[in-house]
């Protein structure tokens, strides 16, 4: 029994991670080897980097009980809305507009997230009325007209590149030389967990099995940068990735505050009785979700270069189906950072493929609500295999 369990749980653990690959093959195979053109895996990130950001604030929000948020996609279009009037129209400095962006993101999520914590509406009613409030508000600011352009100091911060410091031409050996350390501290990083973890007496993996997973790891890592390498180098918008997943990534596994998240989807009642405030739980999650949807907003902005009425539609259907996607719980109380990551990266894989494809937008979405629908149901019947298994 225990065997079978075990099983399961690596089964559960690994399947995305494993039809991440077989997707990227396929597509690869499907598109002649342009999948992997170095142009593209920095598109990859370029037009992706929305997903990996709103998809790690929404983790929280369905943490805490298989929540959601709809209104980001909104958010996102309102915040942009703003900081280009703010910069196009206005004239304001593009810093204090900046400024201003996380303030509006800010204020949105504290708003949904009092009603939904405080008052105790369900988040589906509070969100989906932001995705209209927001939305609307955005047309009301930009009167149904696109601005543009962004002044250069704002593209400076999303939109261009980190400098090769060697100059060469044709290969950006700094961006090389960056996955070479990411791979290091990579390695470095789980050795010591692991030693730790022994330390306590707790369930570690098979040595094996580490370094079969440090091996993969560190090879996509390098294949990635190396491919970056080929192109302009390390894009500033995989920089606002990374800084945010490793920051949120650290606030889940190693503070109590993120604990917090997983404890109220666990058992809500139960948490509450231990001492938690749960209200405050939820009116961060959203908090939360309206900062990095104002961070998106900046990305997005400066990837357009302009800002207009229609920025950010169905990103709360990318972000809610990389979250499921990536091994988060309809029900709650499960899902990691990395898990995220892997579902964000899935997502950015079939939107690049099926558009170098030629897919009917249409048939993408068919495909891509088919992907989501196929993770609940995979989470859902590993649920009840694994309970059988214990029993």
């Amino acid at each position: 029994m225990e065997n079978k369990l075990k099983l399961s749980e690596a089964l559960k653990k690994y399947t995305m991670v494993i039809v991440l690959a077989v997707v990227v093959i396929l597509f690869t195979v499907n598109t002649g080897g342009k999948m992997l053109l170095a142009q593209n895996v920095n598109n990859l990130i370029a037009q992706n980097a929305y997903v990996f950001i709103l998809a790690t604030g929404m983790l929280f929000c369905i943490l805490t009980g298989g929540n959601i948020d709809l209104s980001v996609g909104s958010v996102v279009c309102f915040v942009g809305a703003i900081g280009g009037s703010m910069m196009i129209k206005m004239g304001m400095n593009p810093y204090l507009s900046l400024l201003s962006m996380i303030i509006i993101g800010i204020l949105a999520g504290a708003w949904q997230g009092f009603w939904i914590a405080y008052v105790r509406i369900p988040p589906f009613i509070v969100t989906l009325a932001g995705m209209l409030i927001f939305r609307g508000l955005s047309n009301v600011v930009l009167q149904g007209m696109t601005l543009s352009p962004v002044p250069d100091s704002f593209l400076n911060l999303f939109n261009t590149y980190v400098p090769d410091v060697f100059g060469m031409k044709g290969f950006n050996l700094t961006c090389f030389l960056v996955g070479i350390a990411a791979c290091c501290i990579f390695i470095v990083s789980e050795l010591i967990t692991r030693k730790r973890k022994l330390k306590k007496g707790y369930r570690v993996d098979p040595l094996n099995s580490m370094i079969i997973k440090m091996v993969l790891m560190t090879a996509v890592i390098l294949f990635f940068m190396y491919k970056l390498s080929l192109y302009k180098g390390i894009p500033n918008a995989l920089i606002w990735v990374v800084v945010i997943i490793g920051i949120y990534s650290y606030i889940s596994s190693k503070t109590t505050t993120g604990r917090y998240f997983y404890a109220v989807g666990g058992n809500e009642k139960a948490t509450r009785l231990s001492g938690i405030d749960t209200n405050k739980v939820y009116f961060l999650a959203y908090l939360n979700m309206g900062l990095l949807a104002a961070v998106a907003g900046m990305v997005t902005l400066a990837r357009l270069n302009s800002a207009n009425p229609t920025a950010g539609n169905n990103y709360e259907m990318d972000a809610i189906g990389a979250c499921f996607i990536g091994g988060a719980s309809a029900y709650g109380g499960t899902g990691t950072v990395p898990g995220v990551i892997v579902g964000a990266t899935l997502m950015g894989v079939l939107n690049l493929g099926m558009s170098i494809m030629g897919v009917d937008q249409n048939l993408q979405k068919v495909v891509k609500g088919t992907v989501l629908l196929a993770a609940v149901i995979f989470d859902v019947v590993s649920k009840r295999k694994t309970f059988i298994v214990k029993q």
